[in-house]
C-alpha cells in the first residue's frame, strides 16, 4: 500500500473514531499518536520520501496529526461530560438532525457548462459523437495528410493499429460528423473527452476535454469569427479582457490563428503565469478549409464557415488559477470541496 493510500486510511479511520469512556479514548491516542502508533509511524516514513517530495508529504502528514489529536480531544472531552452527567441525560428527539454536507459538481464541469451557456445564448447547439472514432472522421475528412505526424503511435492511441479505429484526438470529429448530417446552416459546439498520448505532468494529461465550435453559412467571414470570440472571453473572464489572434497553422483552417488573451492575474503587465508577456494562449481557430468542406459534401464555392477549438482544463486553470492540471484527477476532497458553489475559494 502507498504512502498516500496508507495517509487515506489513516484519516478515515480518525474520522470514524468513537470512544465512549475515558479507556476507550485513550486507547485510541496510544493506537494513533503513541509511541508505536499509526500517525507517528507515518511521521517516522517521511524521511524516506526523496527530497523534491518532502514538503508536500510533510503538509499533508502534519495535518494528519492535527485531524487525530483534535479528534482525541473531542472524544475526550465528550467522554469525561458523559461520565458527569450520564444518570441525567435525555434525548430530544424534536432535534432537527445534521444537515449532510451537500456536494458539488466537479470543476472541469462547472467550467463546460459555463462555455456551453455562453455559447447557447448566441444560437449555439450541441453536438456530440463517439470517442472511439476511424481514421476518417479523426483525420482524413479534416485533411490531415497521410504523413501527417498526429497519426503516429506516438501521439494517438490506436485501437485497431495505425489507420484504422482510436480514441479521438479532438472534437473536431464531431464537426465533420455534423457537416455531413445535412445542408447548411450550422451552428454548434462540441464538448467532450479527448485523448492524446503524452507523459502526464503539471501541464498536460494523456485525457482531457475539449470544447470545439463550428459555424458554416453564406457569407461567413474572419470578422465574425473575432466578434465571436471575442464576446466569449469577455463573458468568460470579464468585460475588461481583451483578445489578440497571431497567425498559425491546423490542417482543417485556413487562414489560421492562435487565440491570446490578456492576462488575468497581471492585467496585461506581465507576471510568470503569462511568462512576463502580458498574454496567455487560450484556444486556436480559423475559418473552415474549403477541402473540409469539400469532403464533407459542402459546396465551398456557396458556403463559408469558421471552426474554433479549446480545452476545457486550460480555461479552468486560468479561470481558478489551479496550478497543477493533475489536481482535476487525484479526487482530493478538500480540493473539490472548494467548487461546492460553483466558486472557487483558493
Amino acid at each position: 500500500m502507498s504512502l498516500k493510500e496508507r495517509i487515506e486510511a489513516a484519516e478515515a479511520e480518525i474520522a470514524l473514531a468513537q470512544a465512549t469512556t475515558t479507556d476507550a479514548v485513550e486507547a485510541f491516542r496510544v493506537a494513533m499518536l503513541g509511541r508505536n502508533g499509526k500517525v507517528t509511524a507515518l511521521l517516522d516514513e517521511l524521511k524516506l520520501v526523496p527530497p523534491e517530495e518532502k514538503r508536500l508529504w510533510g503538509q499533508r502528514l502534519n495535518q494528519l496529526k492535527n485531524a487525530a489529536r483534535t479528534r482525541w480531544e473531542e472524544l475526550k472531552a465528550a467522554a469525561e461530560a458523559g461520565t458527569a452527567s450520564l444518570a441525567g441525560t435525555a434525548v430530544d428527539v424534536t432535534r432537527p438532525a445534521l444537515a449532510e454536507p451537500s456536494g458539488s459538481l466537479h470543476p472541469i464541469s462547472i467550467v463546460r457548462q459555463r462555455i456551453t451557456d455562453i455559447f447557447a445564448r448566441i444560437g449555439y447547439t450541441v453536438s456530440q459523437g463517439p470517442e472511439v472514432e476511424d481514421d476518417r472522421h479523426n483525420f482524413g475528412a479534416l485533411n490531415f495528410p497521410p504523413e501527417h505526424p498526429a497519426r503516429d503511435m506516438q501521439d494517438t492511441f490506436f485501437v485497431d493499429g495505425p489507420g484504422e479505429l482510436a480514441l479521438r484526438t479532438h472534437t473536431s470529429s464531431v464537426q465533420v460528423r455534423v457537416m455531413e448530417s445535412g445542408k447548411p446552416p450550422f451552428r454548434t459546439i462540441s464538448p467532450g473527452r479527448v485523448y492524446r498520448n503524452e507523459a502526464i505532468s503539471a501541464r498536460a494529461h494523456c485525457m482531457f476535454h475539449q470544447v470545439e465550435g463550428l459555424y458554416v453559412d453564406k457569407g461567413v467571414s474572419f470578422a465574425e469569427l473575432k466578434g465571436t470570440l471575442d464576446h466569449f472571453a469577455k463573458s468568460m473572464f470579464g468585460p475588461e479582457v481583451k483578445i489578440r489572434l497571431r497567425p498559425s497553422y491546423f490542417p482543417f483552417t485556413e487562414p489560421s490563428a492562435e487565440v491570446d488573451m490578456s492576462c488575468t492575474i497581471c492585467g496585461g503587465k506581465g507576471c510568470t503565469v503569462c511568462k512576463h508577456s502580458g498574454w496567455v494562449e487560450i484556444m486556436g481557430c480559423g475559418m473552415v478549409d474549403p477541402a473540409v468542406l469539400a469532403n464533407c459534401g459542402i459546396d465551398p464555392e456557396e458556403y463559408s464557415g469558421f471552426a474554433f477549438g479549446m480545452g476545457v482544463e486550460r480555461i479552468a486553470q486560468l479561470l481558478y488559477r489551479v496550478p497543477d492540471l493533475r489536481l482535476y484527477w487525484e479526487n482530493d476532497v478538500r480540493f473539490l470541496n472548494q467548487f461546492s458553489d460553483g466558486a472557487f475559494r483558493g
